[in-house]
């Protein structure tokens, strides 16, 4: 489901996403309250999500469509223009699994969507770090104690691991840093998020930057 107040973008999206066979648009919405009247009773894996948008914005669809959907039924993307979004740390912590930028070429966001579907966190890891470092210039909320805490259960090895998803490195950077290899490297990731409590690689990062670990 495509979910945009431009109708340009829908429009654009749809013709960029039609040609390919791992991916139907079900359904396009103009704003999140059109969305959530929409996915019911519709067989939906993955939203693209604008985030500003009149009404029920992108953060708050993402909120309440978590309320009747967990993330192992819907992944939700985030639409954002990276430079002048603030509100996508907020959507992250309201459920999102990632975000792809409006900037980038069709197989890219193909790639994206393909990623997030199968249970990755979002398009690029650097974008990630990137945009929730934007965010923290302005808004860095003080260490959240109990996060923490909660990294106390992470081995050394694999704390640094999160700690270099969180500066922007991918599995293939992280596993030739390490002299590993990058199935050590997933294997490292995969314990901590089940260890955290996240549900994918992005929310691993916000972890991280609510841990003070990402500065």
């Amino acid at each position: 489901m495509i979910v945009d107040d431009q109708e340009m973008i829908r429009v654009g999206l749809r013709a960029i996403l039609a040609p390919e066979p791992d991916i139907d648009v079900v359904a396009d919405a103009a704003d999140g309250f059109e969305a959530l009247q929409q996915i019911v009773g519709l067989s939906v894996d993955v939203v693209l999500m604008d985030i500003r948008m009149p009404g029920i914005d992108g953060v708050e669809a993402t909120r309440r469509l978590r309320l009747d959907f967990p993330a192992e039924k819907l992944r939700i993307i985030i639409l954002t223009t990276f430079e002048n979004d603030e509100n996508v740390f907020a959507a992250l912590r309201a459920g999102a699994n990632g975000f792809l930028s409006k900037g980038i070429g069709p197989t890219e966001l193909v790639a994206g969507i393909l990623d997030v579907a199968s249970g990755g966190g979002a398009l690029s890891a650097a974008a990630t770090a990137a945009l929730i470092h934007h965010v923290a210039e302005e808004h860095r909320p003080a260490v959240d104690a109990a996060m923490v805490d909660r990294f106390s259960v992470l081995t050394p090895r694999e704390r640094d691991v999160v700690i270099a998803i969180a500066t922007g490195r991918d599995n293939a950077q992280i596993a030739s840093d390490m002299f590993v290899s990058p199935y050590t490297v997933k294997t490292h990731v995969n314990r901590a998020m089940m260890k955290l409590g996240a549900r994918d690689r992005a929310q691993l990062v916000t972890f991280a930057y609510r841990a003070g670990l990402s500065a």
